[in-house]
């Protein structure tokens, strides 16, 4: 008897199935910890959909979508003010206002979708691409027609599942990619790591860390996530707000959530020159991988104590001390994190435009929208 593959579309986590989290194994980002914090602290352009896929009825699949409102998004990024870039945000408001992802549009990674082991992956996408349709006519019934519908960040060996699940009118894309440090069981310490680098990286690392001098940090509990709340989200915006781009901005309680919901897998920690606080960076236990999150700083600090790269340098020192297969830096920045050890995964994801004729011409408008990136990978452990 053939088997029945069948999706469901949950609007809560409180409704899905009591086996999600099976499924969802060692990815924590599809966890329904996790999924609480997209439910009680998503960006408020942000409506989250959980996907169950069945065979019978047994949940063999899980996935997660985001529908985001570019139009209530006051700001992509003020760091670019070039007219070349205003006209490329208008254009995108006019024609790609509403946007389906199937992923996290929040991370970097495969942290979409998970499917029991004997499962096959092409049948897995398959029920996602009917499930993604029947939420583009959802949301369409409610007044919310998604122009663009994105599949994001898969591995490159993915593409054929992908090409046999029904996405000949889909335009495979890659953007910026994932910066990853391998640690593996290569580096034992961070004493071992800063053996292994060059003398040139050794001395970067030693002027970060005297520029940095006046500065403590500390790992904050929840109670003092509550405490410094409005000054973290300060600080986060002045980050943001730098980026060349924004598809959403985070609410206020969002870390308080978050600490609530993952507790001991949830690293925050504040920097401070003396009381006041001018800087946090965050981490995010996966299983054997961990994951650096968002974090945010005050411009003249960075600028002067070279606080991005001290944090790069705690977050490279705390993963390797606590024996973590690898650290997920995530996109941006790409030079400086390579700087640190950290080396390019390439991505790919799968775009289409509502509009036949747009469509047709994503390949060219997607490359007016995603310039490319220029920079220059950084290899600072000896050969």
């Amino acid at each position: 008897m053939k088997k029945v593959h069948s999706f469901k579309i949950y609007t809560s986590v409180a409704d899905i199935p009591q086996q999600w989290d099976v499924v969802a194994a060692q990815n924590i980002f599809l966890k329904t910890d996790y999924l609480s914090v997209l439910e009680k602290a998503a960006p408020e352009n942000m409506t989250c959909r959980y996907i169950g896929i069945f065979v019978d009825s047994e949940l063999v699949g899980v996935a997660v979508s985001q529908f985001i409102s570019m139009r209530t998004v006051k700001s992509f990024g003020e760091r670019d003010n070039r007219i070349k870039t205003k006209i490329r945000h208008y254009v995108f408001k006019l024609f790609g206002a509403n946007v389906l992802f199937l992923g996290n549009n929040m991370l970097t990674g495969q942290n979409a979708f998970s499917f029991l082991t004997d499962f096959p992956i092409a049948a897995g996408i398959e029920a996602l691409h009917d499930a993604v349709q029947q939420l583009r006519a959802d949301f369409a019934k409610w007044g919310n027609k998604a122009h663009l519908t994105i599949f994001k960040d898969f591995y490159p060996h993915q593409a054929l599942s992908f090409k046999t699940a029904g996405f000949d009118d889909y335009f495979e894309f890659t953007t910026q990619p994932n910066m990853v440090l391998n640690i593996g069981e290569s580096l034992t310490s961070f004493d071992d790591y800063l053996t292994k680098i060059t003398k040139k990286y050794r001395d970067q690392y030693k002027r970060s860390r005297k520029k940095a001098a006046g500065l403590e940090k500390r790992k904050l509990s929840l109670d003092e996530i509550k405490r410094y709340n409005s000054k973290i989200h300060e600080l986060y915006l002045t980050v943001a707000h730098n980026a060349p781009f924004n598809t959403f901005y985070l609410p206020e309680n969002h870390f308080e959530v978050l600490k609530e919901q993952l507790q001991d897998q949830f690293f925050m920690y504040g920097y401070f020159e003396g009381d006041r606080m001018v800087g946090f960076s965050t981490l995010i236990d996966n299983g054997t991988d961990i994951d650096t999150y968002f974090l945010g700083y005050e411009e003249n600090c960075q600028r002067d104590k070279m606080l991005y790269l001290n944090m790069l340098y705690d977050m490279t020192a705390f993963s390797i001390n606590r024996r973590y297969r690898k650290i997920i830096f995530a996109r941006t920045a790409l030079e400086i994190k390579s700087s640190v050890g950290a080396v390019p995964e390439q991505m790919i994801g799968y775009i289409r435009h509502s509009n036949a004729l747009l469509n047709f011409f994503l390949p060219v408008l997607f490359r007016f929208f995603e310039p490319q990136t220029v920079w220059q990978q950084r290899h600072p452990f000896k050969d």
